[in-house]
């Protein structure tokens, strides 16, 4: 696993913490673990998978559909961000 620069330098973790032990659970099977130790890891296989897919396929609205995957990433990510950091200082 690859260490986190943010967590190594300043001692806070990332937006993306978690995100390569997640990876690796939602691989090996794990998928409640992997919902827990990154919330956003099924949206983002949602988007990759739609990227992919899109290259190949192309949609109607594919545009729309993108932006519209990547700010709910995006909700999702920071959501869940903040939840960890006021759950950590309570």
């Amino acid at each position: 696993m690859f260490p986190c620069v943010n967590k190594s330098l300043l001692g806070v973790e990332c937006t993306g913490c978690g995100g390569q032990r997640a990876a690796m659970l939602l691989f090996r099977g794990e998928f409640s673990q992997a919902f827990f130790m990154y919330p956003a890891i099924y949206s983002l296989a949602i988007l990759f998978i739609f990227l992919l897919v899109n290259l190949f396929i192309k949609f109607k609205y594919d545009y729309n559909i993108k932006i519209g995957l990547i700010i709910f990433n995006a909700v999702i990510i920071a959501g869940a961000y903040i939840f960890k950091m006021f759950h950590i200082f309570y």
